[in-house]
């Protein structure tokens, strides 16, 4: 009698002891999916996530990709604990038939317990040859595909059907939050952005030139502005239409996109006129980025021209260089409007610099 009383109470404490660890592990999962939630900022998001998903499987490496719909391919864009020539492949594409194209397709989780025993059916959610054990996780709402997120471990592992049962209804949050900040930035980019040539618009130029200005200050730094106006595009527009006008604004934009840094800014100032900031640029750098852009622009404008006996576009350019020509963001612009009306005034298809500092 007393023997059973002990294995009864000992019963009790089990399910005591699986009732607090189950209470556990959705608190973690509701305070997982409520950060979630609450973040707009998408590789913020990710990284979220995901380190959220790998502490709750206990497991230690990780990576989160999302899918490219227009080419099929799988962008890492989220990792933890995995080696460095995992990370550089960070682009890789979703095959027809693959078993990621398959969990994707029926937003299926799947669970490897131990690679050493399927290692030839595994394909392309593998991370690296240390690991032993793996969930991969699709990132699907009813309306898009978004990624994978998989998880690894050293060794083999027995997954618990109610973790994967909870990790299923974090997929299912993670991947709503995914979709509002894919449109959330969507949504930034078109207000910020202009539709014609891709470039940011004048709006978002006055809010970043003292942005950069502040920060260059701050930090000790040079950074440039670039003045640029395309020449006699009246004239241009009158001889060829409208049309062909609008392309060759849209190559400029195009033109300014491939020769510049990614922290670089370009913007449609208005009409025919753009702007660029170059942080950390001194003036001679910016000259160079500045020839650059004059040649390829002449270059991608005769692709567009239906006669090649007709005069190529051209732009002229005036460079302004913190803190050498000015020493506020005002000062900055005016002088490098000025410029570029003297470069005008020369004869156009130039770029013009002050030829002292007033700093």
């Amino acid at each position: 009698m007393l023997r059973d009383m002990a294995s009864l109470h000992d019963c009790e404490n089990c399910r005591s002891y699986d009732l607090k660890a189950q209470v556990r592990a959705l608190n973690d999962l509701i305070r997982i999916a409520q950060e979630s939630v609450s973040s707009l900022e998408l590789d913020s998001l990710l990284q979220t996530i995901l380190r959220g998903a790998a502490d709750f499987m206990e497991m230690p490496v990780g990576r989160l990709a999302l899918y490219d719909k227009r080419n099929g391919k799988m962008v890492l864009r989220a990792h933890i604990g995995l080696e460095n020539c995992t990370v550089l492949c960070n682009v890789w594409t979703v095959e027809p038939g693959t078993l990621t194209g398959q969990l994707l397709r029926r937003n299926e989780i799947h669970c490897v317990e131990d690679f050493d025993q399927i290692k030839d059916e595994l394909g392309d959610y593998v991370a690296h040859d240390a690991v032993r054990s793996l969930i991969c996780i699709p990132l699907v709402t009813k309306r898009s595909i978004h990624g994978m997120l998989h998880l690894y471990d050293h060794i083999p592992r027995v997954f618990d059907k109610n973790r994967i049962s909870q990790i299923s209804v974090l997929a299912s949050f993670a991947a709503i939050s995914i979709e509002n900040a894919k449109f959330h930035d969507e949504t930034h980019r078109m207000a910020i952005n202009d539709a014609l040539t891709g470039l940011n618009n004048r709006r978002y130029f006055d809010k970043v030139l003292p942005q950069e200005y502040e920060r260059a200050h701050r930090d000790g730094l040079p950074f440039s502005l670039i003045m640029i106006d395309v020449d006699n595009f009246k004239r241009f527009n009158d001889t060829h239409g409208h049309h062909l006008g609008d392309r060759i604004l849209a190559a400029i934009g195009r033109v300014l996109r491939r020769t510049l840094r990614s922290i670089d800014f370009a913007f449609r100032y208005g009409g025919e006129e753009f702007v660029v900031i170059l942080p950390e640029t001194d003036l001679d750098s910016a000259h160079k980025v500045a020839e650059r852009i004059r040649v390829r622009v002449i270059t991608e404008s005769r692709k567009l021209l239906r006669n090649q006996e007709d005069p190529p576009v051209t732009v002229s350019m005036g460079i302004s260089s913190y803190p050498r020509d000015a020493a506020c963001s005002i000062t900055l612009l005016a002088m490098a409007d000025q410029l570029l009306y003297q470069a005008k005034k020369a004869g156009r298809n130039r770029v013009l610099v002050s030829e002292v500092g007033v700093s």
